[in-house]
């Protein structure tokens, strides 16, 4: 029966996720010219908090844990495990209050409704990953800029998803930028369990009725400490979370 319901739901997921992000672009861009950044801000919020209860749609039940601990007055890097393109949605809808900016592929910067536009006037690290040196420029910006407003910057350090939910090895480069960058952040290791199986047959199908959980870690404070051990002890902590 679920396999049924999984071929069924799919094309009307879809349906709702791309008319949501055709919908909200146009109200995210007058709300920008004509409100100014906030309420562009509070329209992007609006959008994600129904792009995670779209889930719903597939039979999903979705959960946040330990979100009450966050850490406040500081600016915090989300370090997060990397499953799937519903990944985005839930850390902006988790940690809303801390307007979170993405460290991003460039390629995304164009052409897409709603994500396209959010990432260029939320001010998120675009990066050319076939240019080095333009990548540390844009993520040290970032850095910068969440150490200055108290913000909050999620950072992928598997670099691209883990199609099968194990938890590939952490690159350090992105993170040792972020705190050179934002010397006062505290780090948030964020565990997302359940995507990957929403998506074990790719695209198409989706998976129904699969559990998903978002879990935030006890915050780590990083200053005086080796970022090679530092990096590995995020990664296992999350791995530890994921029973890997």
């Amino acid at each position: 029966m679920k396999s049924i319901l999984g071929y069924l739901l799919t094309p009307i997921f879809y349906l709702y996720y791309g008319l949501a992000l055709v919908i909200y672009h146009p109200i995210q861009v007058l709300a920008h010219k004509l409100f100014g950044d906030y309420a562009r801000r509070r329209v992007v919020d609006s959008l994600n908090f129904w792009l995670v209860n779209g889930l719903y749609l597939m039979g999903c039940r979705i959960k946040y844990h330990r979100l009450e601990n966050l850490p406040v007055d500081r600016p915090i890097i989300i370090v997060s495990n990397h499953q799937s393109l519903f990944d985005i949605p839930a850390v902006v809808n988790g940690f809303k209050q801390y307007y979170t900016k993405f460290i991003s592929k460039i390629e995304l910067s164009k052409n897409l409704p709603s994500i396209s536009y959010n990432l260029i006037h939320g001010k998120s690290a675009l990066i050319d990953r076939n240019n080095g040196a333009q990548s540390v420029k844009e993520i040290f910006k970032l850095g910068r800029l969440i150490q200055e407003n108290n913000y909050a910057a999620c950072i992928y350090p598997e670099g691209t998803r883990s199609k099968t939910g194990k938890v590939k090895k952490f690159m350090t480069a992105g993170i040792n930028t972020m705190l050179r960058a934002a010397p006062d952040a505290v780090i948030i290791p964020f565990v997302i369990d359940g995507h990957s199986k929403i998506m074990r047959s790719g695209m198409f199908p989706l998976h129904f009725g699969e559990k998903i959980t978002y879990t935030m870690l006890d915050p780590i404070e990083p200053k005086g400490k080796d970022v090679e051990e530092l990096v590995s002890s995020i990664q296992q902590r999350i791995k530890d979370e994921l029973g890997q």
